[in-house]
C-alpha cells in the first residue's frame, strides 16, 4: 500500500471502530439485562453473564459490522471532503475512484469476516447460548439454598439450617415431598451433598444419618369407613437419589434449527427438511446469509457519493438520506427472508431482489460520482425542494411580519 491508501484507511478505520464499539455494547447491554434476570442467584453466576454475553458476540457482530463499515465510509470520506483533501487529490491527477481503492479492499476483508461470523461462528455459538441458557433455567433448586429459608422444588418443599458453598454440603436437613395421590415423604438428616455425576446429567443428592417417614396414600379427611393409609418409617446411615428428570436435562443436538447449521451444512441440505427447519425455511436462511456477506462490497458505493459534497455547502440531509436507505435496505431483506421462508414469494425476489436494487443504485451513483460531471441527483432534488419551499412561503402570510409593520407606523 501506497502513503495515500494508508492515510485513506486510518482516515476510515477511526470512526469504523468507534462505531463497532458503540453499537456492540448497546447491543450487549440490551441483552445483559435479561441475562442479568435469568442468572440471578445461580452459583458462579458472574461468569455465567460473561460466558453467555461471549455467545451472544458474534451475533451482534453481523448486525454491527455492516453498520460500522458504512458509517466509517461516511465519516471519514466527509471529513477528508470537508478539509479540501479530496480536492487537493483531484488537483493532482488522483481520482476519486483512486482514494476509494484502499476502502474497496477493505469492505472485502470485512466481507470475508462476515463469512467466518455468519457461515461458522453465528451457529456454533447460536447452540451454546441456547444449550447454556437452557442449564441454567432446569438448574436444581438445591443448588440455589440459602440456609434458614423454605424453599419449593416441584414437589419437594425443604429446608437448610446450614450450608457450605465450597464443598457443596449442607447441614441440618428438612425435606417433604407430595407425591399426590402416592402418598407423601418426609425425611430429616444431620448433613447432606449434591454432587454432579460423570454419565448423568442430573445431580446426586446424598443425604447421611436421617430418618425417613413415608405415606403410601393420600390422607384424605377422617371418616371412619375409610382406612387410614400404610406408612414406614426408619433410620437410615446414607441414602443417594438422582434429583430431576434425566430426559428434561438432556438439550436438544444441534442443527435441527437452521440458524444453528453452518453455511456448508446448509447448503448440503438444502432439499431435506428436518425436524424445526421446512425446506423453505433452509433456503431462506442460506440466501440470506449469502447476501448478508455480499452487501459489504456495495458499502463503498453507496457510502461515498454522500460523503462528498461542496466543500463550502456541506449538506446534513446527505447522512440522513444514506442511513434511511440502508435502514430500509436492512427491513425489505428481512421482510423478504420472513416471506421467503413461508413459502410466499420466492427466495430470488424476497431476498436477491432488494440486493440487486442496492446494488444498481450504488453502482449508477458511485460512477456518477467518480467519471462524469454531472450533478448529484439528490443535490439537485434539494434545490428544488428548497426553491418550491421558498415560494409558499412568500405565499403564505408571516403574521409577526405584519406585527411589526404595525408598531412601525403606530411609533
Amino acid at each position: 500500500m501506497t502513503i495515500l491508501d494508508r492515510y485513506v484507511l486510518r482516515q476510515v478505520a477511526r470512526p469504523l471502530l468507534v462505531a463497532l464499539v458503540i453499537s456492540l455494547l448497546m447491543l450487549l447491554a440490551e441483552r445483559f439485562v435479561r441475562i442479568l434476570d435469568l442468572t440471578l442467584g445461580k452459583q458462579g453466576s458472574l461468569s455465567l453473564v460473561f460466558e453467555m454475553l461471549g455467545y451472544l458476540v458474534p451475533h451482534y457482530l453481523g448486525l454491527a459490522i455492516p453498520a460500522a463499515v458504512f458509517l466509517g465510509l461516511l465519516f471519514g470520506f466527509n471529513q477528508m471532503s470537508r478539509h479540501a483533501e479530496v480536492d487537493a487529490a483531484l488537483a493532482a491527477g488522483i481520482s476519486l475512484h483512486r482514494l476509494a481503492r484502499p476502502v474497496i479492499a477493505l469492505s472485502l476483508v470485512a466481507a470475508m469476516v462476515a463469512l467466518i461470523v455468519f457461515g461458522w461462528l453465528q451457529p456454533y455459538t447460536r447452540y451454546a447460548y441456547r444449550a447454556l441458557k437452557f442449564a441454567v433455567q432446569n438448574v436444581e433448586v438445591f443448588y440455589l439454598a440459602e440456609a434458614g429459608v423454605f424453599m419449593q422444588s416441584g414437589r419437594r418443599t425443604f429446608i437448610i439450617d446450614d450450608l457450605d458453598r465450597q464443598d457443596k454440603r449442607f447441614y441440618r436437613v428438612f425435606l417433604f415431598e407430595d407425591k399426590g395421590e402416592g402418598g407423601s415423604q418426609t425425611i430429616t438428616a444431620r448433613s447432606g451433598q449434591l454432587l454432579p455425576q460423570e454419565n448423568d446429567p442430573r445431580p446426586l443428592l446424598i443425604l447421611r444419618n436421617g430418618h425417613r417417614l413415608r405415606i403410601e396414600g393420600a390422607v384424605k379427611p377422617a371418616d371412619p369407613q375409610v382406612p387410614l393409609p400404610r406408612f414406614s418409617s426408619g433410620f437410615f446411615e446414607q441414602v443417594e437419589t438422582p434429583i430431576g428428570k434425566k430426559d428434561a436435562r438432556v438439550f436438544r443436538p444441534r442443527g435441527l434449527d437452521e440458524r444453528e447449521l453452518t453455511l456448508p451444512e446448509l447448503y448440503a441440505t438444502l432439499n431435506t427438511p428436518r425436524e424445526l427447519a421446512s425446506v423453505a425455511e433452509l433456503k431462506a436462511e442460506f440466501h440470506k446469509r449469502l447476501v448478508s456477506i455480499l452487501t459489504l462490497p456495495l458499502l463503498p458505493f453507496l457510502a461515498i457519493p454522500f460523503a462528498i459534497g461542496q466543500r463550502r455547502r456541506q449538506r446534513g440531509y446527505r447522512f440522513a438520506v444514506a442511513l434511511t436507505i440502508l435502514i430500509a435496505y436492512h427491513e425489505a431483506v428481512q421482510q423478504g427472508a420472513v416471506a421467503a421462508r413461508s413459502g410466499a414469494v420466492s427466495v430470488w425476489l424476497g431476498i436477491w431482489g432488494p440486493w440487486l436494487l442496492l446494488a444498481a443504485f450504488s453502482i449508477t451513483r458511485y460512477y456518477r460520482a467518480c467519471f462524469t460531471l454531472r450533478e448529484d441527483m439528490f443535490e439537485a432534488l434539494y434545490r428544488l425542494l428548497a426553491a418550491i419551499g421558498g415560494r409558499l412561503g412568500r405565499l403564505v402570510p408571516w403574521r409577526g411580519r405584519g406585527q411589526q409593520g404595525q408598531r412601525g407606523g403606530a411609533a
